[in-house]
């Protein structure tokens, strides 16, 4: 009787690891995508501009995360009209105003994912939650993160990865564009990361 209640324990002790094992593998796919990166406020005109978005694999933005409030919204002096940041200075963060058809969005739209340039230094961090603009969620497959920062005028560099709804947490690889260097502003936005969690 001891040898079977032995046998009995014994398998029961073998089995736990193995269950463990098989929920650790389940909850290890990606619920949602962190970026972050490290941002340090420019002095003057023309820079600290960026913007945070996602595209399907049609390359069609799927959902802004973040873009900064003068590249919208602009800034209005004296007896200026209002204007559209992105129309004032072209090189606002043209790559993200071309993919998400700036021009075609309303001014809500635009507040919708719109947020204040940073004054202090410091990390950012954003989040996709596998929704569109709408809040829907999205259809499993591949996509693409960007992050495009203005680091001085015409100086945009442009970080994006690949990466999909169905895999399992981790970093996800990114690459860089830089359109002009820029040795004075080069440090803007740093230590640029995505991560699926």
């Amino acid at each position: 009787m001891k040898k079977v209640i032995t046998a009995i324990i014994v398998t029961m002790l073998l089995a736990i690891p193995a269950v463990a094992l098989n929920k650790k593998g389940k909850a290890a796919k990606a619920n949602y995508l962190e970026v972050s990166f490290n941002y340090q406020r420019q002095q003057g005109p023309g820079s600290n501009q960026y913007a945070v978005w996602i595209e399907n694999e049609k390359g069609e933005v799927v959902k802004t995360l973040f873009v900064t409030s003068f590249t919208t919204k602009g800034r209005v002096r004296g007896n200026e009209q209002p204007m559209r940041g992105y129309i004032k200075r072209p090189a606002c963060v043209p790559t993200w105003v071309k993919a998400a058809k700036a021009n075609d969005l309303s001014d809500q739209q635009l507040d919708a994912v719109t947020g204040a340039t940073p004054q202090a230094s410091g990390t950012q961090t954003f989040t996709w939650d596998f929704t569109d603009q709408q809040g829907k969620i999205v259809q499993k497959g591949t996509y693409k993160v960007f992050v495009e920062a203005t680091l001085f005028n015409a100086s945009t560099i442009t970080y994006s990865g690949t990466f999909s709804t169905q895999d399992k947490a981790g970093n996800v690889t990114l690459t860089s564009q830089l359109t002009e260097p820029d040795e004075k502003h080069k440090n803007m936005v740093t230590d640029v990361k995505a991560t699926l969690k």
